[in-house]
């Protein structure tokens, strides 16, 4: 039988994996847009390991390899952003994207201000906007970035949910098919 995908808190061992990973997703969003000069796309290595000392950032793993990965902080305003999440395009449509943006929404609703989660697509990402309206979120505004790209800002309220077992480093661990 093969290897069961498990989420949890990512190290400084994963960066490169991440930035490898994150580079390899956003190929499909920069054809979308016609624009490769996205972020995630020139992120540096070090910008990533400054990340990873900011904020939860959560990795999927099949093994060794991570093959998702979401990021997530808790601004003074109780507003959990929620950003960069990717999944590995060949374990895409599985429902590994949906398993990781809970797993970042429980952590997140850990912190005592926040009130609310907020995340940001592009107006075209349809895939990623089913995903977010399927998970509760619903569209708050719009704005325009350049003549090819619109960011669409999505939000839901904060609500206190069941912990999820077994915890490492205070990470629920989901595995794929649960």
């Amino acid at each position: 039988m093969g290897m069961s995908v498990t989420i949890s808190a990512a190290t400084e061992h994963d960066a490169e994996q991440i930035l490898k990973l994150q580079y390899l997703c956003y190929q499909s969003e920069a054809a979308l847009y016609g624009d490769y000069t996205l972020e995630p796309l020139t992120q540096s290595l070090d910008a990533l390991r400054a990340e990873l000392g900011r904020g939860c950032v959560l990795v999927a793993r099949l093994g060794e390899e991570v093959v998702g990965s979401v990021r997530g902080t808790v601004d003074g305003d109780g507003t959990a952003g929620i950003a960069h999440l990717i999944v590995h395009p060949r374990m895409q449509r599985h429902g590994l994207g949906g398993r990781l943006l809970r797993a970042i929404e429980q952590r997140l609703s850990g912190e005592p201000a926040a009130k609310r989660y907020r995340l940001l697509t592009g107006h075209r990402s349809e895939g990623n906007l089913r995903l977010y309206r399927r998970c509760g979120y619903e569209p708050v505004s719009t704005e325009q970035i350049s003549r090819k790209l619109s960011m669409v800002t999505l939000e839901k309220t904060v609500t206190p949910e069941k912990t999820v077992t077994p915890e490492r480093d205070g990470v629920p661990d989901l595995v794929a098919g649960a």
